[in-house]
């Protein structure tokens, strides 16, 4: 989208500043399908630092995802959690992922997350 989706960016943020992760949503961006649930930025900061944290090898760069700056613009990325990029019936992680969409590419979206199955 040249242009961010007006009700996209109030819905991410109204995740921002009631500190919810219980929004579910799933868009389209660069080709891909990613459905999940949103989270606050500071929350996901905060997950992504902690994985990296428990990681031998990434550990470092935990710190980049603790120090935060707060801008009073109104948001420009969406922050999934326990999100699944979909690919046919398969959601990929299985056990979820953490993604963060910009709004600007996001070309289609839908409240409520896809549930995938083979049956």
């Amino acid at each position: 989208m040249s242009k961010p989706d007006e009700l996209l960016v109030d819905v991410a943020a109204l995740v921002e500043s009631g500190h919810s992760n219980q929004m579910s949503l799933t868009v389209v961006t660069g080709g891909a399908v990613i459905t999940g649930r949103l989270a606050p930025e500071a929350v996901w900061r905060q997950r992504v630092a902690e994985v990296l944290t428990d990681s031998s090898r990434l550990g470092e760069f935990s710190a980049m995802f603790t120090a935060m700056t707060r801008e009073e613009a109104p948001p420009a990325y969406l922050h999934f959690h326990m999100a699944r990029i979909l690919q046919g019936a398969v959601g990929i992680p299985e056990t979820g992922g953490m993604y963060r969409v910009s709004i600007a590419e996001v070309s289609a979206w839908t409240v409520g997350d896809f549930s995938y199955s083979d049956h």
